[in-house]
């Protein structure tokens, strides 16, 4: 199968995208888009491609007759636009996080798939480095007994200026999904209900709440809580948060940099007031690529052998459904229950 990739959107993340297809083998790049096309012409310098420019995806799709692929690449409010635009024109597309800037708009996406029948692929490049892969390996592999519970905290101060800092949720819209999207995978459960206390500290520099607690109800009976904040200097944590999930027969411990490691009771000994425990190292079973390329890989594998991708739409609205569900529950100070469909 050969790909015919139209890139939407030429700023930052691009590189990456970019890069990537560029070193396969069956993709070509017949196009790059860019509402200010000037910097499509200067990501096309850049990386040396002598594909066309255009500020306008109708048109480069009206003009590239043999593009089958669109990458989105743009900021959350024009992913609607941009992602039913290439369904409408007989397009996969893979896109960067979040699926829309809202639920609703999501929800319309998701049924615009299904009726052109062409797949909408969510980045969540958080899932594919070699800790989370053996994180979840042993979680199923039920080492620790029945998920109890997950928490997860993630603290930095990143200063990014332009959009995130005008933004009114710009740390559970932007960043939290990622943090969601894991807790979905670790414990193969999808949401049932949250309930979110969002804030903005008095020190920080965001326009919109930079800080959030949450507090998840799983499909399967565990609940899942999230302590994070993008406006929180000094004693960061992993980009991947920092993780501790309990068991029946103990409990998992990744710091978001290393592999994981458990405890479980030490079932040969007697029952004291806290029991002995056995501690275990996680192994590393994912020797692919990373991040980025790891789920571009798994994007590209799914399109080649017809089936859905691991964060195909239908997928990634779960996450999505967190994302919104929380930040309905901290405007109305609620539970809010969560409904994907």
């Amino acid at each position: 199968m050969k790909h015919h990739v139209v890139v939407v959107g030429c700023g930052g993340m691009a590189n990456t995208w970019i890069d990537y297809v560029l070193q396969r083998d069956n993709a070509d790049i017949v196009a790059l888009v860019d509402v200010h096309i000037e910097t499509a012409e200067g990501m096309a310098a850049k990386k040396g491609l002598t594909a066309p420019v255009y500020s306008d995806l109708e048109e480069a799709l009206a003009t590239h007759h043999d593009a089958n692929l669109v990458i989105d690449v743009t900021i959350p409010a024009a992913h609607k636009q941009i992602v039913s635009t290439a369904l409408k024109a007989n397009c996969h597309v893979f896109g960067e996080k979040p699926m829309a800037e809202s639920m609703d708009d999501a929800k319309e996406l998701l049924k615009l798939a299904k009726e052109t029948g062409y797949t909408y692929t969510v980045m969540q490049n958080r899932r594919y480095n070699k800790q989370i892969r053996a994180l979840r390996t042993l979680l199923a592999r039920d080492e620790i007994g029945q998920i109890n519970s997950i928490h997860a905290d993630f603290f930095l101060g990143p200063h990014f200026g332009g959009f995130r800092e005008a933004m009114d949720s710009p740390l559970i819209l932007d960043m939290a999904i990622h943090t969601f999207d894991q807790a979905r995978y670790l414990t193969n459960a999808d949401p049932v209900s949250v309930y979110c206390h969002e804030y903005n500290p008095p020190s920080s520099w965001y326009k919109g709440n930079a800080s959030a607690t949450c507090i998840f109800e799983m499909s399967n009976g565990a609940v899942f809580t999230y302590q994070g904040s993008w406006s929180a200097e000094g004693i960061s944590t992993s980009w991947e948060s920092d993780w501790r999930v309990i068991g029946s027969k103990g409990t998992a411990k990744w710091d978001g940099f290393n592999l994981p490691y458990y405890e479980v009771v030490d079932e040969s000994k007697s029952i004291e007031f806290l029991r002995p425990v056995i501690r275990k190292e996680a192994s590393e079973i994912h020797f692919g690529h990373e991040g980025h390329w790891g789920c571009l890989d798994e994007m590209f594998l799914a399109l080649e052998q017809g089936r859905t991708a691991e964060t195909d739409c239908e997928d990634n609205i779960k996450s999505m459904a967190m994302v919104f569900g929380a930040i309905e529950s901290a405007r109305t100070g609620k539970k809010i229950y969560i409904k994907t469909i």
